[in-house]
């Protein structure tokens, strides 16, 4: 039907009158969905065990602050301080279970007086949560990823330190070293460090008890693991030669003058693309005791034309060679390792939402406990947000080349404009306490479509 336009313009002139009354008012309809989630995981009663040896008990608890931590990142807020816009609404308050929330003192100190075996406890509660999926997947094989990223800080916070920055030169940082499960996405563990460390630092222990825990999760189960050139060396490598795990490590063959004069001195080269060729080589650095297989490749990439252009003239493109090389234990074609060496940049996309959109570079306060905490808040808001949409829908690929995450994942970002950021009221007709939502079609659709997910995997 056709509208005339009077019936669809109109004139506004006046501003309406503010007034702030209290009216159980919501500004996050949406997290009803994160509540039925808390309640089928039993996170309250999971987080309580994580902090049953701290002795002084404070008002609102350490498990209180640990999930409010969790709900605010949720919410895409970044500093603690952010908590003064929302203290009022009643349905935060409902899914943490307080009447008020606590200040921003209560929150930093309650960080602050945190004990190590806590934080150790809730390491132990990140991997159960990934574990259990992982199980529940029934994969043939696991492929985690191992990198370190920074996160930077204007304050001296415990155990910051400077170390190598290449955005912010001479900043204080920590320097985790993170794992990730390629297939749902979701961080593993992490390792805290200081800023001033190498990537390798502490990793081959780390590492080792990353494989070991996920063999003793799912048995039988085939693990991949990814890494970069900084852990290329041969205590890794033998380590997992020897608990038979495939791997494929970028290496640095700058540093190796033998294996460097071989790739000059190359003639013969095998093609699998256009741009792409290669030659494998069962090599050893000279204080190695055992061979192993490089893949050297090459690619075909456009010069980079330096200094002033006649727009006028035609410019041809001049191509060069970039280099890299990977070693590996695995059988596969070099196309196939390549692709699976490839995939590892989704690991990168998991860091640029953790830090865009969960505010893993935020750094809170001044101690070593407190920021590890924070920290680990950051990853079980993303944990969980991944677990809500794995709960909610089944997987949407195979097992590929680069091992993709098996579901198609909407960002944290995306689920907060689209479900969770949305206003309500809380009222009680005929005693019945009911959150009334606007009417729109899409948010009913998709809200609804988690809770009944989320009820049927109960």
């Amino acid at each position: 039907m056709k509208s005339s336009r009077p019936d669809v313009h109109r004139k506004f002139h006046a501003l309406p009158q503010l007034r702030f009354e209290d009216q159980q008012l919501t500004s996050f309809s949406g997290l009803i969905v994160v509540q039925e989630l808390f309640r089928r995981l039993d996170i309250k009663a999971r987080l309580r065990r994580c902090f049953r040896d701290v002795k002084v008990t404070p008002i609102f608890g350490h498990t209180k602050i640990v999930l409010l931590l969790i709900v605010h990142m949720v919410l895409g807020f970044r500093e603690l301080r952010d908590i003064r816009y929302y203290v009022d609404d009643p349905l935060v308050k409902r899914i943490l279970g307080l009447k008020r929330l606590p200040d921003v003192a209560t929150i930093s100190r309650a960080l602050s007086s945190a004990d190590e075996h806590s934080v150790q406890r809730l390491h132990q509660l990140l991997r159960e949560l990934v574990l259990v999926r992982l199980a529940a997947l029934c994969v043939g094989c696991v492929t985690l990823d191992f990198d370190g990223s920074v996160i930077g800080t204007s304050r001296h916070a415990q155990g910051t330190a400077v170390g190598f920055n290449r955005k912010k030169k001479g900043q204080r940082s920590y320097y985790p070293l993170f794992c990730t499960v390629a297939q749902t996405g979701q961080v593993l563990d992490v390792l805290h460090r200081s800023g001033n460390v190498h990537d390798s630092n502490g990793a081959k222990a780390f590492i080792r008890e990353c494989i070991g825990i996920v063999k003793a999760a799912v048995p039988g189960v085939r693990i991949e693991v990814r890494m970069d050139s900084a852990f290329f060396s041969e205590d890794i490598i033998s380590m997992l030669d020897k608990d038979d795990v495939e791997y494929t490590i970028s290496v640095p063959f700058e540093r190796l003058a033998a294996l460097k004069a071989r790739i000059e001195a190359r003639h013969l080269w095998h093609e699998f693309s256009d741009t792409c060729s290669y030659f494998a080589l069962h090599w050893k650095p000279k204080k190695w005791k055992r061979r192993s297989r490089f893949l050297v490749i090459r690619t075909a990439a456009p010069i980079q034309r330096k200094g002033p252009l006649q727009l006028d003239l035609f410019v041809p493109y001049e191509y060069g060679y970039e280099f890299k090389v990977i070693v590996t234990n695995k059988g596969l074609t070099a196309k196939k390792v390549v692709a699976f060496h490839s995939g590892r940049g989704s690991q990168e996309g998991i860091f640029a939402e953790l830090k865009s959109g969960n505010t893993l570079a935020y750094v809170p306060c001044r101690t070593w406990v407190g920021n590890q905490i924070y920290l680990l808040c950051a990853l079980f808001a993303h944990n969980l947000t991944r677990e809500l949409q794995m709960i909610a829908d089944p997987p949407s690929r195979s097992t590929l080349e680069k091992r993709p995450a098996l579901w198609n994942f909407t960002r944290l970002g995306t689920l907060r404009r689209r479900i969770i950021q949305r206003a309500g009221r809380l009222i009680t007709p005929q005693n019945r306490l009911t959150l009334s939502m606007s009417t729109n079609k899409a948010v009913e659709t998709e809200l609804l479509h988690y809770l009944e997910a989320l009820k049927k995997a109960a």
